[in-house]
């Protein structure tokens, strides 16, 4: 999937919270630093793992899942195999009327989860790492 520098510019500037889907607190596992990172460079990142709720990552509780998260966020950051993906964009899409983005990381695709986010007039970014967009773009 390509998508223009211009659009994930506008993406990654737009995007203040974001739902970090799979977040983990080994510090060696990458959803970890991703959302260290994304925190560090002032975005609000909350957690969202069952295994972790109700414990404070990246400055902020964590959420067993997205309907639990009791506030919107801008952008849903997804670290888990595509095949988890199609439910997770539904909790997202039912949870959150206007959300903005769906991210799926490195090596993370669903063209069918996709494309019904999209068809709800959702930015969906495939395959790529916010962590490597945003120094790359200057951001």
């Amino acid at each position: 999937m390509e998508y223009s520098d211009e659009h994930l510019r506008a993406v990654l500037t737009r995007t203040k919270t974001i739902a970090l889907v799979g977040a983990s607190a080994n510090p060696a596992r990458p959803s970890r630093r991703v959302g260290e990172y994304l925190a560090a460079e002032g975005y609000r990142v909350i957690g969202v793992n069952p295994g972790l709720a109700g414990q404070m990552l990246f400055g902020e509780m964590v959420y067993a899942d997205l309907t639990s998260i009791p506030f919107d966020v801008d952008m849903v950051d997804i670290f888990r195999a595509s095949d988890a993906v199609p439910g997770i964009v539904d909790a997202a899409l039912a949870r959150w009327p206007t959300l903005q983005t769906i991210w799926m990381q490195l090596g993370v695709h669903s063209p069918d989860a996709a494309a019904k986010a999209e068809a709800r007039g959702v930015d969906v970014i495939q395959d790529r790492c916010p962590k490597i967009e945003i120094p790359r773009l200057g951001l």
